[in-house]
């Protein structure tokens, strides 16, 4: 009876902190889905376009900061576990350090962004080749939106500290609310003020920094007393390279890692552009199953890494440590997921790739790569986890060390295969490195790296 007790309070303890984040991840496209919306009711295909280029753009600059969110929740979640270890019954001094120290360098990197705008929009341009009316819709919507910068970068740095101090329900409170704030500004100001992409672009920026705003104010204060008081230290140059040095070797292999995640995501995306119109929009539908079940792994995956990180100084070679007993119980959550999404894709893949298109062609086409899709949450759900443990535990090194060996393996896979097989070998890589990913965290994980 006791040990039911136990296990029950470890599933609630995940639930508690995943199912907040789960809401949370699928609120966060809105934002560019309502932009897209809005337009396709007062345009024409061509600022269609420019939202889907302009909302590309700042999807890659953001994922690239991502290092920002996940270092600032592996960090806090351990100092919440030393606190909690020491009997402190409040928030110590080193807690407010972690966010203050990464609110300085998202805002350094944000004003790099500021600076650079000009050739950052160009080379956008560049790489994504949009038609020059496409391009002039872009940089309308650019030039707007560039300026939500800091507060999108502080955002995500808050993020992670509210999830490192095992508290995800406030990010879903803020997403939420910066949903709503941003369908209302944006219908004003369209439909109000007679505004076009103009009025979309600031309708997203407004909500930007109220979700900024909105963060900042629901961030529990410091006790001016004691052991726990703390200040914001001053914005200077010494102040703000120690960002980079307390934390650069974290950082760095996030961003790497980031970067071998954006590299495959795209190389998937213009692969199947290369092979026509009709495999691009059946590997778009189809990857719509990997979306869905990220959303919810990386729910899982939050929680990983705030309970991970709070247990981090329990040992994995002790019997019923809290660290093990956390693992065991996000992987059985995992495999849950597994046969969930799993039974789900194979019952109702058809029906919902109706539901995604109304072209039949495009739905007969996409039935010949399915059995891979039905693949995704077999061989993904191992990663999402072990991304959340390994960011808990910062052990960024071995997500990076995982990251580059899978991606190495897509590609390889790739250009190997592809003259034999086609779009099959693009969908066999990506399984492949989804899958990869997984195994080699495992190894360095039981390894202890």
């Amino acid at each position: 009876m006791k040990e039911r007790v136990r296990i029950s309070k470890w599933d609630k303890e995940i639930l508690r902190l995943a199912v907040p984040s789960i809401i949370t991840n699928v609120t966060v496209p809105l934002l560019g889905l309502v932009d897209l919306t809005i337009v396709g009711h007062i345009g024409n295909e061509t600022m269609i376009g420019a939202i889907a280029v302009g909302s590309m753009i700042f999807n890659v600059m953001y994922w690239l900061m991502g290092f920002l969110r996940m270092g600032t929740s592996g960090m806090a979640a351990q100092e919440y576990g030393r606190m909690v270890e020491s009997g402190e019954g409040k928030v110590e001094r080193e807690c407010y350090t972690i966010l203050f120290r990464h609110l300085r360098l998202a805002l350094l990197i944000a004003a790099g962004m500021l600076v650079l705008q000009i050739p950052l929009l160009w080379l956008s341009l560049w790489l994504m080749g949009p038609s020059a009316e496409v391009a002039a819709f872009v940089r309308t919507y650019f030039n707007i939106c560039i300026w939500g910068a800091p507060a999108v970068l502080s955002l995500y740095v808050m993020t992670g500290w509210f999830i490192g101090m095992q508290d995800t329900r406030t990010p879903m409170v803020v997403s939420i609310t910066q949903n709503i704030i941003n369908i209302l500004a944006s219908l004003v100001l369209v439909f109000g003020f007679g505004m076009k992409i103009e009025g979309v672009a600031l309708g997203t920026l407004i909500a930007q920094w109220s979700g900024a705003a909105m963060a900042w104010s629901l961030t529990p204060r410091p006790s001016p007393k004691g052991e726990g008081s703390t200040r914001i230290q001053g914005f200077s140059l010494s102040s703000l390279l120690s960002g980079f040095s307390s934390f650069n070797s974290v950082n760095r292999d996030l961003f790497l890692r980031t970067l071998c995640l954006v590299a495959v995501n795209l190389f998937f995306t213009t692969a199947g552009a290369r092979q026509g119109d009709l495999i691009l929009s059946v590997n778009t539908l189809l990857m719509t199953f990997f979306t869905l079940f990220s959303y919810v792994m990386d729910g899982f995956a939050n929680a990983g890494e705030a309970l991970c990180g709070k247990y981090s100084h329990t040992s994995l070679h002790t019997p019923h440590s809290s660290l093990l007993v956390v693992v065991s119980h996000l992987f059985r959550w995992g495999w849950l997921m597994v046969v969930l999404f799993t039974a789900v894709y194979a019952l109702g893949g058809h029906s919902f790739l109706g539901l995604l298109t109304d072209e039949r062609n495009v739905v007969e086409a996409a039935m010949q790569y399915l059995p891979w899709a039905l693949l995704i949450p077999l061989t993904g759900m191992a990663a999402f986890v072990y991304d959340g443990i390994f960011i808990g535990l910062l052990k960024t090194r071995g997500m990076l060390i995982a990251c580059a060996v899978a991606t190495a393996a897509f590609f390889g896979l790739y250009f190997l295969l592809f003259p034999l097989w086609g779009n099959h070998a693009l969908w066999v890589a990506l399984i492949t490195y989804l899958a990869l990913r997984g195994i080699v965290q495992y190894g360095l994980f039981r390894k202890g790296k």
